[in-house]
């Protein structure tokens, strides 16, 4: 079970490692990021794929799943009609790992409320990633998503954070933020 753990899933959430690099300014804005926030926010796909690179110098084997995350990583925000970023891949130049990511990544980021926008409902989500089939996401992946659309939202429906989670959650970012205020004055 923990060799397809690692080679399934653990790659999966290597499409967050660079945020870290992400200043909380922009991470936690609650408006729409201007120009300049944005382009720092789209590093944190190389910045991802190098601190993964990092982490295998350190190692003295061959860890198979950290192939899988490197693309991840750093091909996430690809979009299947070459308009996404890094590098501006389009069609299968994009490793199948990004592409899967991709739209597993934005179904979350829509049904989730964020700092900058409530959750949407799961069939408005569904409905965003079928109209961008072709342009955002591979054809291919949106049919297979549409077939299990009901598996999402039931894995989403369990896992969904009450509103208790979201205020413990944001206590505790702000004892964070300023603890870390505090440290730097």
């Amino acid at each position: 079970m923990l060799k397809l753990f690692s080679q399934i899933f653990a790659p999966f959430f290597s499409s967050y490692i660079g945020k870290i690099g992400i200043p909380d300014s922009i991470l936690l804005k609650t408006g729409k990021l201007d120009a300049d926030e944005f382009e720092i926010m789209k590093t944190h796909t190389t910045l991802g794929r190098q601190a993964i690179e990092h982490a295998e110098k350190g190692i003295d084997q061959h860890i198979e799943f950290l192939s899988c995350a490197k693309e991840i990583a750093q091909s996430h925000q690809e979009k299947w009609d070459g308009s996404g970023y890094p590098q501006g891949l389009a069609g299968d130049a994009i490793p199948i790992s990004a592409r899967l990511m991709a739209l597993a990544d934005v179904y979350d980021a829509l049904i989730c409320r964020r700092v900058y926008k409530p959750s949407f409902p799961h069939t408005k989500a569904v409905g965003i990633i079928l109209d961008g089939r072709g342009s955002h996401f591979d054809p291919d992946v949106v049919d297979a998503f549409a077939a299990i659309e009901s598996e999402f939202r039931a894995i989403a429906e369990r896992f969904i954070d009450s509103d208790q989670d979201i205020l413990e959650k944001q206590k505790q970012l702000e004892s964070a933020v300023g603890a870390l205020e505090r440290a730097s004055g």
